[in-house]
């Protein structure tokens, strides 16, 4: 968490509160969220920079300034927010942005898991992270001939590999029990054994379960919200994520959790047989 739904979610607020404003200062209380380039330099480069747009990749923010990109992960529990100048830095805010009309964007992270780059615009699609990513899921280069070439060597389980960002982007732990029980595929299925139909199924369900929850706001388990008052509504259509021992939608099966690859998964054994 957040996962993509709750990136595009951040990315709209964020439009609404920060375009157009002019970055004249910037503070740094935990240079390590900073894994490009050094803090110093960071400091120096993007002070003068005005954000004109926001946009996503995956799980990552893009602020397009005027000569970078400022990339943000959020991780588990990163947040922005609103602040004016005169407001007390809390102790979670860890790097707060200071704009000509002396507001500032303020990224509070408990956990301090989240990580920012600062990378030059014209070097964007060539360096880490952005290089690595895979499609995204809307695009039409996502097809079953893309993920069988991807998947054919592949003798994981389904529910580890499209976790996979450099297949496809932006689907996390919620999503994948959710995109696997409507495609009705065991998550324990090796994926070079998946059909075509089955493949099929991972990319219409990844589009319809990812528009839902971007529509809805994204979901909002434990700590996130995308902003201040702003808490996704999702939560209300999960089928299986987090609904263990609970009857099944569809079947009234009880809904199991196991560990794969470290991760809890939910799914349903009648409806999603190996």
């Amino acid at each position: 968490m957040p996962e993509l739904p709750e990136v595009e979610t951040v990315k709209n607020t964020l439009k609404g509160q920060v375009l157009n404003k002019k970055i004249v200062g910037v503070n740094i209380f935990y240079p390590n969220l900073i894994e490009f380039p050094t803090a110093d330099k960071f400091k120096r480069q993007i002070i003068n920079q005005t954000i004109n747009d926001i946009k996503r990749r995956g799980k990552w923010l893009m602020f397009e300034l005027d000569d970078y990109f400022l990339l943000s992960h959020l991780r588990m529990e990163g947040k922005y927010l609103i602040r004016q100048k005169s407001d007390e830095v809390t102790k979670h805010e860890h790097i707060s942005f200071l704009f000509s009309d002396n507001t500032e964007l303020r990224y509070q992270d408990t956990r301090k898991f989240g990580r920012m780059h600062l990378i030059k615009k014209e070097e964007i699609n060539d360096r880490k992270p952005i290089n690595e990513l895979g499609l995204e899921p809307w695009d039409s280069n996502l097809n079953v001939s893309y993920l069988k070439e991807k998947y054919k060597t592949k003798k994981l389980p389904i529910k580890t590999v499209i976790l996979d960002q450099s297949i496809i982007v932006g689907i996390g732990n919620i999503y994948a029990d959710e995109i696997l029980f409507l495609s009705h595929i065991n998550p324990l299925k090796k994926c070079a054994n998946l059909t075509d139909s089955e493949l099929q199924s991972i990319i219409d369900n990844t589009k319809k379960v990812l528009d839902l929850a971007i529509k809805d706001g994204g979901t909002t388990i434990r700590s996130y919200t995308s902003s201040e008052g702003v808490h996704g509504r999702f939560q209300q259509n999960l089928k299986v994520h987090n609904k263990e021992n609970t009857p099944c939608s569809v079947c009234h099966t009880n809904i199991i959790k196991i560990r794969i690859g470290g991760r809890g998964t939910c799914y349903c054994e009648n409806c999603q047989k190996l």
